[in-house]
């Protein structure tokens, strides 16, 4: 049965539930039965407050507050524990209901903090506190009832009621602020007992406010405020301690930590200490396992691709081998029948008239079991040539003793000779023969599709080793019998390319100065052409004008290709350029050289045996058999010699089969051996039909009878000789310049050509009447400007009067400081753009090569930079021992703070991992500057070449965060879990990755390399300053920095409740971040990175051009 009090409490406290109204004064308030019932009453007034202040503020606190309902629950639900309400209701004596601050008040109160910049310890005048009414009520920890015929709307959030009496210190679990007269419920995760008064001191402990002066009565009260952790400090649960309720603070068990504001206690993890009264965990056993862990994964990949590539070229080699042996015992076969046969017909003259009247009494006879040799299979025929071959030969030997009697034999010489002389025989063998080798071309032909690997090799060195043959029977063959050949034998032919130029010169855009001038000739497909000058004639622009890659200059006269006024560069699919520079992967093999650029520039529908035939040839016809699986080696790391590489660099285009090839001093540097090797190779090229030209300085006497035609450029740029090789010494003995003996011709023709040699003999003919002599000889227009240079003539075949000389553009107008600096930035300018046309320009192609596309380039490139970071995997590895450290390091001195939210922490490690991580991004694309060049100018992807370097850096913008956060999250134990700060790091990573690539490409190394330090620090800087202006806000949001950094914070402050939500609000409202913004954030670091991709992407093709 309900006590008749009780019914009296209930019917009192009704209309609380529905209108809000203060309740009477209950004269049994410390009666047990009725206390737990008006306790709730009260405890669900207080969370209709709660509640209704929820939905008023929120849009206040929208920023900071992401789960309104769950945060205010988290802050003020005493559901658990409403002890300290019931011994309220007893120290008020009924009248808590009175005392409590309605929802104008506690507004009033919360957007005073939030408004405020300054201390919070009181708050600004207002209705019961001002000037002139200051009752006891308005001091700190103390509050007041109004009038007991008043009545109090809890849930009026306009007015501030009158509220001046029976003032008294405020509630255990309350907070009476400074300033305000009334209770407010203390937060979860905060202590609010009653203060004691430090008789010292003169503060009220544990708070920090001190009794008023003019008040000698006045005692210490309650809690006095609310406010963020670095004001009111005084009321959070203390750090090592938890407060189940607002009253009650127990210490934290050994086994559990409890950070400073908890409500319960935490359990650590195992492997962690943790004693009494602990504040956090101890970590670092979890990171030191995550990078064991990540180390062990690394040296497992590490370990099994070495040992899958190693595998794969160990089983290749062995495959290679085994052929290279199988084709050789095949060749040594047939070259010993031949050789037999060779021998038997040098023996058959003189032995058969012997043999004759020897055996002239008997009667001719052919033993059958002799003669089946003729009918075993060709197979064993080739395994049993040397034996016979050795007894032929010891037949002739033995028949100069004149020994008639070894009858047998001479029998089985007349059986070589019947055999050779029989043509039905003969030709039976040559077609068991001939059938084998047509039988493997047939399956080549039929199984190219599909060929296992010793099959296609056996294909290839077998036709090795005919061509080897044909060569060797055919020393002295020219061009024009390769072609009369071709045309009989079936093979793939190669077009031709031919390059004929009128009257070519080229003129310095900036200083008018003639480079290259009224050079009229041409190259033909077939012939070696060399290029030769002394210093600054303009060979090397010669080449690049042909080449069509001559910037800066205004290019007059004709270039024609195959007699057509087209464009060199839509043949640049067939087109070979070897720089002078050894532009080769230092770290890749040669054959992995020699296959990536066969792969990327030959035809896509050339099956993979004639593919591994090209490569093949390439490295038997260069003598790099012996390196091939050697590493061609960096400035840092030796590899193969500086011959080996030079053939190395010229390789790169003779496995693409090209049909113009293009060479800037391919033998210097070289030894005279090393450069006829390389010559006979490129000798084997012309024979294919290669139109081949190639800078050379002063080359031997048998390296200059090697090549087909010569072009001598005097100084200027003027042609002093153009044509065959072998009438060179002719045309300058009729200008009467005879060589001396023992004098190399082309040293003493540059030596002309420089003038340090004077001409022998009565001609009188000077070294700068060289070009106009060549132009008379040629019946050319000669220059008026040029004539003066041969006075002796009375005629001379005039150029056009109206051609500007050298003379007319002599005169230079005097030009001012700045009018100088205009001039060449003009110039610079107009360089750039003629270099962005050429870069977007797309020339129709005419070369009638179908080459890869993108996504197959894109593979092969994938394939050749995975490499590339595997061979490079100790540099690899110093870059995750610096970011271990700096994590290590970081996390040591800078703990996670709760009072910012370890946003001292979270900047530092924002301008590590950016600096750590662009510089070790600059590598990627700043030592493959010219690589690129190269090969993005024989017509491979740009794109394919980009994408497959940023997808192999993926893989570090994957581990580089777990690396660095496995010492920096597991020193410092923020609240955010591992996975948010992963996601940010990340994002992070892949946004300056990006912009390293960017730098890298448009700047050179040093400079690259200080931007990427500088540029981290500054961003932070500004990111982290307030932003008081607008300019400043728009600035800091261009940073990525400001996007890493907030998403960070934001992540961190999403766990703090309870007692921490001013806290969060006042931080992120200084901050100007906004907690529903983390998704925002990482979304803006990937969009930059993307934006920073494709920014580095165009700069790759407007700046690395050159």
């Amino acid at each position: 049965m309900v006590s008749n009090d009780v019914l009296r409490v209930i019917l009192l406290c009704l209309p609380l539930l529905f209108r809000g109204v203060q309740c009477q004064q209950i004269s049994d308030y410390d009666n047990p039965v009725v206390l737990p019932r008006v306790t709730q009453l009260v405890y669900a007034q207080i969370s209709n407050i709660t509640s209704l202040l929820n939905r008023q503020i929120k849009s206040i606190s929208n920023f900071c507050v992401k789960h309104p309902d769950a945060d205010w629950n988290t802050a003020f639900n005493f559901s658990s524990d409403l002890g300290f309400v019931s011994s309220c209701i007893v120290k008020t004596k009924g009248d808590i209901m009175q005392r409590l601050c309605t929802a104008a008040e506690i507004k009033f109160y919360l957007s005073s903090l939030l408004e405020r910049s300054r201390s919070a310890n009181y708050l600004k005048p207002n209705k019961n506190c001002n000037f002139n009414s200051w009752v006891s009520g308005c001091e700190p920890g103390w509050a007041c009832s109004v009038l007991t015929t008043q009545q109090v709307d809890l849930r009026n959030s306009q007015e501030i009621p009158a509220r001046t009496t029976n003032c008294q210190a405020c509630c255990e679990g309350f907070f009476c602020p400074h300033g305000i007269t009334c209770m407010i419920p203390c937060p979860l995760g905060s202590y609010c007992p009653l203060a004691t008064l430090n008789n010292e001191t003169g503060v009220c402990e544990p708070y920090l406010y001190q009794l008023s002066p003019l008040q000698p009565n006045h005692t210490c009260g309650g809690a006095n405020i609310w406010a963020d952790v670095s004001s009111s400090s005084e009321i959070f649960c203390s750090a090592g301690s938890y407060c189940s309720t607002t009253t009650k603070r127990i210490p934290c068990s050994s086994g559990h930590y409890c950070r400073m504001g908890s409500t319960s206690e935490q359990r650590c993890f195992k492997l962690s200490s943790c004693d009494s009264n602990t504040v956090t965990q101890n970590m670092h056993a979890y990171g030191i396992m995550l990078i064991a862990a990540l180390s062990t994964l690394l040296l497992i990949i590490y370990s099994c691709s070495d040992q899958v590539l190693t595998t794969r070229e160990r089983r290749m080699a062995k495959s290679r081998e085994a052929a290279a042996r199988s084709v050789r015992k095949t060749a040594n076969a047939r070259q010993r029948w031949k050789d037999a046969k060779d021998i038997a017909k040098k023996g058959a003259s003189g032995l058969q008239a012997q043999l004759s009247r020897s055996f002239s009494k008997k009667k001719d006879f052919v033993d059958p079991e002799e003669i089946k040799i003729l009918n075993k299979p060709t197979t064993e025929i080739d395994m049993e040539l040397f034996s016979h071959s050795h007894s032929i030969t010891s037949t002739i030997v033995g028949s100069s003793s004149a020994m008639p009697k070894e009858g047998k034999d001479a029998s089985d010489l007349m059986k070589m000779i019947q055999t050779e002389n029989d043509p039905n025989i003969r030709n039976s063998i040559h077609v068991e023969i001939e059938s084998r080798d047509k039988n493997v071309t047939a399956r080549v032909s039929k199984e190219k599709q599909l060929h296992t690997h010793s099959q296609i090799f056996e294909y290839a060195y077998g036709q090795l080793e005919k061509e080897k043959a044909q060569q060797q029977e055919n020393k002295n063959l020219t061009f024009s019998g390769v072609v009369s050949m071709a045309t009989k034998i079936e093979q793939r032919k190669r077009p031709l390319i031919e390059i004929s130029f009128k009257d070519l010169t080229l003129t310095l855009k900036a200083h008018s100065k003639h480079v290259l001038r009224c050079v009229t000739g041409k190259i033909k497909p077939g012939h070696i052409t060399a290029v030769m000058g002394p210093s600054g004639a303009g060979k090397t622009t010669f080449l690049s004008a042909i080449a069509g890659k001559a910037f800066g200059y205004k290019v007059t006269g004709s270039i024609f290709i195959n007699g057509k006024n087209e464009s060199i560069h839509s043949y640049k699919k067939i087109i070979g350029f070897v720089p002078q520079d050894d532009i080769v992967h230092g770290n890749l093999t040669v054959e992995e050289n020699f296959w990536f650029s066969a792969l990327c520039r030959l035809s896509a529908d050339l099956p993979k045996p004639d593919k591994v035939l090209i490569v093949e040839r390439v490295i038997e016809f260069l003598g790099l058999q012996s390196v091939r699986n050697s590493l061609v080696g960096t400035v840092e790391k030796r590899g193969i010699s500086g011959g080996q590489r030079k053939r190395v660099n010229v390789g790169l285009e003779m496995v693409m089969e090209p049909s113009l090839m293009i060479l800037d001093e391919p033998t210097s540097g070289l030894d005279s051996a090393s450069s006829q090797l390389l010559l006979r190779a490129l000798r084997g090229e012309a024979l294919e039909g290669v139109n081949i030209c190639m800078v050379i300085h002063q080359p031997s006497y048998a390296l200059f009878k090697m090549f087909d035609d010569l072009i001598l450029l005097a100084k200027g740029g003027l042609v002093a000789y153009h044509g065959p090789v072998k009438k060179v010494e002719e045309y300058f003995a009729h200008l009467g310049m005879n060589i001396p003996k023992r004098i190399n011709p082309p040293d003493y023709f540059i030596d002309i050509l420089e003038g340090i040699e004077v001409p022998t003999g009565s001609s009188g003919v000077s070294y700068k009447e060289l070009p106009v002599r060549w132009m008379l000889y040629n019946r050319y227009p000669v220059p008026l400007d040029m004539q003066q240079n041969a006075p002796q003539f009375d005629t001379y075949v005039a150029a056009n009067p109206d051609e500007e000389t050298d003379h007319d553009r002599s005169f230079h107008e005097e030009r001012s400081f700045v009018g100088e600096l205009l001039h060449d930035a003009r110039n610079v300018m107009e360089l750039k753009k003629e270099k962005i046309r050429l870069n977007f320009l797309k020339s129709k192609d005419l070369s009638n090569r179908k080459t890869p596309g993108i996504f197959k380039q894109y593979k092969y490139f994938l394939i050749r930079v995975g490499k590339q970071r595997l061979r490079e995997s100790k540099i690899q590895a110093i870059d995750y021992l610096i970011l271990l450290l700096a994590g290590a390091c970081l996390g040591s001195l800078t703990k996670a703070s709760d009072q910012n939210f370890g946003a001292a922490g979270y900047t530092y490690t924002v301008i590590a991992v950016s600096l750590l991580c662009k510089i070790a991004a600059l590598r990627s694309f700043s030592l493959d500057k010219l690589h690129y060049w190269r090969e993005s100018d024989s017509g491979m992807s740009g794109l394919a070449y980009f994408l497959s370097k940023d997808t192999i850096d993926h893989f570090n913008t994957v581990i580089k965060p777990v690396v660095y956060l496995s010492m920096f999250y597991f020193f410092t134990y923020p609240r955010s879990t591992f996975a948010d700060n992963y996601i940010v790091l990340f994002c992070l990573v892949y946004c300056v990755t990006g912009i390293a690539y960017a730098l890298a490409i448009i700047f050179e190394p040093g400079a690259a390399q200080l931007c990427s330090v500088l540029l981290p620090v500054v961003l932070t800087l500004i990111a982290t300053q307030p932003k008081d202006s607008k300019f400043m806000k728009n600035i800091a949001n261009l940073c990525y920095s400001r996007w890493a950094l907030e998403a960070f914070i934001i992540a961190n402050a999403e766990r703090y409740h309870g007692v921490w939500l001013l806290t969060r609000c006042g931080s992120l409202l200084k901050s100007g971040y906004n907690l529903h913004d983390w998704g925002l954030c990482i979304s803006i670091l990937i969009l930059m990175g993307v934006i920073a991709r494709a920014v580095a992407f165009l700069c790759m093709l407007i700046f690395l051009k050159k």
